[in-house]
């Protein structure tokens, strides 16, 4: 008999193996109880084991597990739908269900490409989008999610991203850059006859926890209508209230996107993820193009309509923002002063510790100290029961991720915690 054993390319960033979890709590085989700040990447939106989605789940499986939704429908998509929509734009009415944002990403790039005709894909530096084929050929957020496995899909180009830090110009000269660059694009390699659509997350996820520049969100969005092509936001990490508003991309006034792409905390955990955009854009996707054996599952759905409902009725999104400006001020008090940490940015629960300098050349010396510095932090976190991940590029950065049910004191803990191992690490 084979013994079975996990692929050894899977790396974890903890040695945790979780006894049980309740809120923003991990409670590991090892005895030890954990203040959670990576929420599964941002998927855990409610805390672990919210008790309604639980039951909620519980429930549902006692009545039906899986009902493949082009074969029969159930009643938790369609209360989802419903919820949802109550959360949409004016004007994004349908909505098509999968299993990954991977996937919900796919979906809306085919769903672009067949309701414009158009073949070409404009993504935007440093974005992340998924590890499938064409999920991976629209990621720039590291070579890591794309090499060794090409060649890619077709039909893609990158067009900068506005980090004025990296840039070392103002806000306004970073976006004023990068939209030239943009047009410029346009002009030398993408007609714009042939750009089905622009694809950006509003904050960027593993790229960064960066949040776009709105001024670069609105002058995007005035060039996809100017060309006849689509605007599709990534909001598979920003959404959910994660930012402190219900969409990452609310923050920028008016902002009305084609198609909206949504996954991780939706669901608490469960796995489902959807791409919404107006019905007469959805009716242009060919016949047979949309579907999938598990998409839109009827546990994940019921746990989806309790999530949403949390939400709501709890205030989280307002918690999220309350929150994030509570841990963001502690962060920068508590790292003050701290040469090696260059930068402590936040969005709502999207918070980030940076290390190093951003213009460094990428992989010369400073770099490199700036990635082991950042991965001693994310281990020294662990010495204070507190777990966090890295993210960007080159690794340089700490992303930290609470559950939207954080409360006040967890806060406060959480960054007593991530400044102990800050400066433990770097004062030694």
């Amino acid at each position: 008999m084979t013994k079975a054993s996990l692929s050894p390319v899977l790396q974890q960033a903890t040695p945790v193996v979780v006894d049980h979890a309740l809120g923003s709590w991990i409670h590991g085989t090892d005895g030890r109880r954990y203040l959670d700040f990576t929420t599964g990447i941002g998927v855990v939106s409610t805390g672990h084991c919210h008790p309604e989605v639980v039951a909620a789940a519980q429930k549902q499986c006692a009545e039906i597990i899986h009902a493949q939704y082009t074969t029969v429908m159930h009643r938790p998509l369609l209360q989802l739908t419903e919820k949802l929509g109550e959360h949409l734009p004016d004007g994004i009415d349908s909505v098509f269900y999968a299993n990954s944002g991977s996937e919900a990403v796919e979906a809306a790039v085919r769903l672009a490409r067949m309701a414009t005709g158009r073949p070409c894909i404009v993504t935007v530096q440093r974005g992340f989008h998924g590890r499938t084929v064409a999920a991976a050929s629209l990621t720039t957020a590291g070579t890591k999610f794309s090499a060794g496995f090409g060649p890619m899909m077709a039909g893609v180009c990158a067009t900068p991203f506005p980090d004025a830090r990296r840039l070392q110009m103002s806000e306004d000269d970073a976006v004023t850059y990068a939209l030239n660059e943009f047009d410029y694009l346009m002009a030398t390699r993408v007609h714009p006859r042939e750009l089905a659509a622009v694809l950006i997350e509003p904050v960027l996820g593993d790229g960064g926890y960066l949040a776009v520049p709105p001024a670069f969100l609105a002058g995007l969005r005035e060039r996809t209508r100017r060309h006849g092509a689509l605007m599709v936001l990534d909001e598979v990490q920003a959404g959910i209230g994660r930012t402190g508003r219900f969409w990452g991309h609310q923050h920028t006034d008016g902002l009305v996107p084609d198609i909206i792409i949504t996954a991780k905390g939706i669901a608490s955990g469960f796995p489902i993820s959807a791409i919404a955009a107006p019905e007469q854009i959805m009716a242009k996707a060919w016949p047979g193009s949309q579907g999938g054996t598990y998409g839109g599952n009827a546990v994940a759905a019921a746990a989806a309509v309790v999530t949403l409902g949390v939400v709501e009725r709890d205030g989280l999104v307002e918690n999220a923002r309350i929150r994030g400006d509570q841990l963001l001020t502690a962060l920068r008090e508590g790292i003050a002063g701290i040469d090696a940490v260059s930068d402590v940015r936040g969005i709502g629960l999207m918070l980030a510790v940076e290390f190093g300098d951003p213009t460094a050349a990428a992989g010369g010396p400073e770099s490199r100290e700036a990635v082991r510095l950042a991965g001693a932090v994310q281990q020294a976190c662990l010495d204070e029961d507190l777990l966090t991940l890295t993210c960007g590029p080159l690794g340089s950065i700490v992303r930290i991720i609470p559950a939207l049910v954080v409360t006040e004191e967890e806060v406060a803990a959480g960054a007593e915690r991530f400044v102990r191992a800050v400066r433990r690490t770097v004062e030694g």
